[in-house]
């Protein structure tokens, strides 16, 4: 088997054969595969709310939001974190990597604001942590907009491109 190639341009049905039953298999796959209108995909997020009221955003960020951020930071599985302060509340946005389970996350999140409870200022309210559910929802939203059309024509244009890019005998209300 040194020399596939040589041995191919010399018996040429063999690959052609294998090449039209692969080709023919690939395409019976492609066309089998299932059209789903909304997906099952879960974006794990958590939200941490945490009021203290009265409080200055520069104390907030100081004495709350820093120290809860270097806690999560130890947790695993994090995409992506951002920190919302404010007079008298922090917000902090924790998404996981898909795939993660959003209990786990939650706990997780629930253990790592435990272990700094005692160094936040007694003056705060219970740190609130939820989950937030994003599957099921609408995936994508597109805005059209043009100064050389008519809101009819702008509406008929987009028609003639939905109807090039969604299957045939697809109905998402069904």
């Amino acid at each position: 088997m040194k020399n596939i190639s040589a041995w191919a341009i010399k018996h040429p049905v063999t690959p052609i054969v294998l090449f039209v039953v692969l080709f023919f298999m690939g395409t019976v796959a492609f066309i089998r595969l299932p059209i789903n209108l909304n997906p099952d995909v879960a974006f794990p997020e958590v939200y941490i709310n945490i009021s203290q009221p009265g409080a200055a955003p520069t104390e907030m960020e100081t004495q709350i939001a820093q120290k809860v951020e270097g806690s999560i930071a130890s947790i695993g599985n994090i995409h992506h974190q951002q920190t919302y302060i404010s007079e008298g509340n922090v917000l902090i946005i924790v998404e996981f990597n898909i795939g993660t389970p959003v209990d786990r996350a939650v706990t997780d999140i629930r253990d790592a604001i435990a272990r700094v409870r005692a160094d936040l200022p007694q003056g705060i309210l219970e740190p609130q942590v939820r989950r937030q559910d994003n599957d099921g929802g609408t995936f994508a939203i597109y805005a059209v907009t043009t100064t050389g059309m008519t809101p009819e024509q702008l509406a008929a244009s987009i028609g003639r491109f939905e109807s090039s890019w969604i299957p045939r005998g697809f109905k998402p209300w069904a």
